[in-house]
């Protein structure tokens, strides 16, 4: 059993150092020409294709068993999905990435509350609390790195923290989705959602810029590494990890994303460590530890 948990952990930590590394190759597609809606449909068209060849190939679930959780997959896919990733990458356009990492990467302490006022197995004891208050302060020193001023975006700011929110929903509507449907099912609904919901804003700006690979082929392979990687294997993985180690704890690694991004950004921009970087990650590893702890 403690081998199995060590596994769950560092499935969750993959997951999260790959979503840490997506900043750039989203960035790079921004630049590139591609709005945030377009950028969203596109990653999630490529991954929702994978999984519906993979479901055919293994015999296909098209419905849930009820209308009610139906309704509970559109909920995830729109939280999980389409207004998230519009919402996190419209703070980009309009605010600092400072500023957008710091707000989002918050959200497990909304999504631990969250949880916790629905379901009382859920609660953090006063030693998990302060372990994730602990990482929540390591992340504010990282993503700050010593520089104390933010430049404040009402509408980029507020984009962010709709983002935050809506990951925060996501973990909570996934208790359910677990306890009841397997991992590809919950995913390829996911998607499947998060496309539908898109609709209307296509209905009102179509078009996916799909030229624009043929000005600029690298952004191809930016398009494919979120679309295969960050967005199938990742999100099956998330959804596995979430229902081994519950909604909580597996939030949690979220605090892990600046981080991730900051090496990320050292190994191939060449950007310096600093010891606020050093003393953010250590608070960030401590709290996360502590926040696992199950005794009161």
């Amino acid at each position: 059993m403690q081998n199995r948990r060590i596994l769950y952990h560092a499935v969750a930590f993959i997951v999260v150092a790959i979503w840490g590394s997506t900043f750039v190759f989203t960035k790079l597609l921004l630049l590139g020409g591609f709005s945030p809606a377009q950028i969203f449909a596109l990653r999630f068209l490529i991954a929702y294709i994978m999984l519906l060849a993979f479901s055919l190939w293994r015999g296909i679930r098209w419905l849930a068993d009820s209308w009610k959780d139906e309704l509970l997959m559109l909920g995830l896919g729109v939280t999980g999905g389409s207004l998230y990733f519009v919402a996190e990458n419209g703070a980009m356009t309009y605010t600092t990435t400072t500023n957008t990492s710091l707000i989002v990467c918050l959200c497990p302490l909304f999504a631990s509350a969250l949880i916790g006022l629905f379901y009382k197995s859920q609660r953090l004891n006063r030693l998990q609390v302060a372990g994730t208050l602990m990482a929540a302060a390591g992340v504010v020193v990282v993503v700050l790195n010593g520089h104390f001023v933010l430049h404040l975006s009402p509408v980029g700011d507020s984009l962010a923290f709709v983002a935050c929110l809506c990951w925060a929903v996501y973990s909570l509507l996934m208790i359910p989705a677990n306890a009841r449907y397997d991992t590809v099912f919950i995913t390829r609904k996911v998607f499947f959602y998060g496309l539908l919901s898109m609709a209307p804003y296509f209905a009102l700006h179509p078009g996916l810029n799909i030229h624009l690979f043929m000005e600029q082929p690298m952004l191809l392979w930016n398009l494919l590494f979120l679309g295969c990687v960050a967005s199938t294997l990742c999100f099956l993985a998330w959804t596995w990890v979430m229902k081994k180690l519950g909604a909580v704890v597996a939030t949690n690694y979220v605090y892990f994303n600046p981080v991730v991004t900051i090496l990320f950004a050292w190994l191939v921009l060449s950007e310096s460590i600093t010891a606020f970087f050093v003393l953010g990650t250590m608070l960030i590893l401590t709290g996360m530890y502590l926040s696992d702890r199950r005794k009161a």
